[in-house]
């Protein structure tokens, strides 16, 4: 008799102890915070109960210590000054090297010495103006444009490189890509710590991994319409992911208009013409391998004319795109690569 309780007794433990598994794994943890002038948001379904905001903090202060314009005494600010005997760690390296992918395969339309000319418009970190700048002004800055000027080059130190620009004066920036990197950064903390299904965002970018627990199905992400007014939210369809990295632009929401002349002028820069002019393409989202390059290409895209997306889109079979654009009619019209219907959540 004494051995049956004592067998009950640990059957009763064991299913105790598997019921509150079960009940922590299908409840979401959830952690938001702030980042790079942005929000950041992570659900996650686990096992045991998570602690990954101090971590999420150290990648953070990594990324704007080494990557961003906007800290002050960072390293890339510290490249942009002009200093010689700057040090990068393999982060810096890895971006580098994916925006340099992205510069090949956008013919240049996606490139990170844009800056210049970025703070010119008034969107950068050293950027404060309000008015569209001369003609003049801006074919002086085309000349510091091009990132086949720059390149990456080991150091004598273990793991370390530095920046080697072929001109003085480019001023290299990683903001186009910057919400993605961090998405890609977060994403790999949770798969360091076994985690098989979560959501991880900021500002827009994200990342997803297995299933949403909480509907047992997958992630249902919603694509803005890029005709919504200042305020409002609405999406023009529902996308349903898994195992994706999905980031957009657009310039619907990030404008500025000339105080003299009214004329209106976007945070999208063509590298080539050196212009931030409206364009027929409204708004563009990219699922890619990664979320640093489905952020390049999308800004890309934004950059480019319509008719050059097209082109491009017939080689780059590793993305899923939707570009949302006007007609001659002013109709809101949508474009998409032969497989992006199959992320379209079906109605009923």
């Amino acid at each position: 008799m004494k051995i049956s309780i004592v067998l009950l007794m640990v059957l009763v433990l064991i299913s105790c102890k598997e019921n509150q598994v079960e009940k922590v794994a299908s409840e979401p943890q959830e952690f938001v915070g702030n980042a790079i002038g942005t929000t950041y948001s992570i659900k996650l379904f686990a096992d045991e109960e998570l602690s990954v905001k101090e971590d999420v903090d150290s990648i953070i202060d990594m990324f704007n210590n080494s990557m961003s314009t906007w800290v002050k005494g960072s390293l890339i600010n510290r490249i942009n000054a002009g200093e010689d005997s700057v040090l990068v760690g393999k982060p810096f390296k890895e971006v580098f090297e994916q925006a340099q992918e992205v510069y090949r395969k956008t013919d240049g339309y996606f490139d990170p010495t844009v800056g210049n000319l970025v703070n010119a418009y008034g969107f950068g970190a050293n950027g404060k103006q309000e008015r569209i700048p001369s003609q003049k002004k801006v074919d002086s800055l085309k000349q510091f444009v091009g990132f086949y000027k720059m390149s990456i080059v080991p150091s004598k130190v273990k793991d370390s490189f530095y920046i080697k620009s072929d001109q003085k004066g480019m001023y290299l920036e990683f903001n186009a890509i910057a919400k993605g990197t961090l998405v890609d950064y977060m994403s790999r903390l949770l798969d360091d710590k076994g985690v098989d299904n979560y959501l991880v965002e900021v500002g827009g970018e994200l990342v997803t991994k297995g299933i949403n627990l909480e509907r047992n199905g997958k992630w249902s992400i919603g694509i803005d319409d890029p005709n919504q007014k200042p305020g409002e939210r609405v999406y023009v369809t529902v996308l349903e992911l898994s195992n994706e990295a999905m980031a957009g632009s657009g310039n619907y929401r990030k404008f500025k208009i000339d105080e003299e002349s009214g004329q209106e002028f976007v945070h999208t820069v063509n590298p080539l013409t050196g212009m931030a002019q409206p364009s027929e393409v409204l708004g563009v989202n990219v699922i890619a391998k990664n979320c640093t390059l489905a952020d390049g290409f999308a800004t890309a895209f934004m950059a480019m004319p319509l008719e050059k997306s097209r082109e491009l889109l017939k080689n780059l079979r590793d993305l899923d795109v939707v570009i949302m654009y006007t007609d001659r009619a002013g109709l809101l019209r949508f474009e998409t690569t032969p497989d992006f219907e199959r992320f379209v959540k079906k109605a009923g």
